[in-house]
């Protein structure tokens, strides 16, 4: 195929450009005509990984599609730069998200029997806020009490390609 520019490049600028991951036929999208298949496009997108292989970013495959991002390790400066990005999360935010993303889909109800607590309705909003986790039912069961599961937004912010990416439940430190 011939393009006025390098594929490698379209893509590398594209990637570069949008504010979330693309996927395949995001990519496949951008031409009218003459548009690459999506193995041209992921052969290209591992030239670019191997051209990257010295640099502190690189090209990730995540639920929503691919996105660059800086390469594990370089934590330290790039947290500098946004202080207030770096949230903290309380304990009972991450055990409430752990429960959704390795129970789904579950109730509140299901949430506050396993952590032995009631959830705050606001952590539950704020999940859903974050586009984390979406109401995906109601169980039928009187009160027919909301079904929650985890969204791709959930998966590319801890960068997984799918909740079989998670860690094993026993490989998880929690005290």
């Amino acid at each position: 195929m011939s393009y006025s520019k390098p594929l490698n490049l379209i893509i590398e600028g594209a990637l570069l450009a949008s504010e979330h991951p693309l996927s395949l036929q995001d990519i496949a999208n951008l031409f009218d005509n003459d548009k690459p298949s999506k193995n041209e496009i992921q052969k290209a997108i591992d030239m670019l990984n191997s051209n990257y292989a010295n640099h502190s970013f690189e090209i990730v495959n995540v639920a929503s599609g691919f996105r660059m991002q800086v390469k594990k390790g370089y934590d330290d400066w790039i947290s500098k730069l946004n202080k207030q990005s770096s949230t903290r999360y309380s304990k009972a935010f991450l055990e409430t998200l752990v429960i959704i993303a390795y129970k789904q889909p579950v109730t509140r109800g299901d949430i506050e029997e396993i952590r032995g607590v009631s959830v705050n309705p606001q952590i539950i909003r704020n999940m859903i806020e974050f586009e984390w986790i979406k109401v995906v039912g109601h169980k039928e069961t009187p009160g027919k009490p909301e079904l929650l599961a985890t969204t791709k937004k959930f998966l590319d912010y801890f960068n997984l390609k799918s909740l079989s990416d998670l860690p094993p439940p026993a490989d998880l430190e929690i005290s």
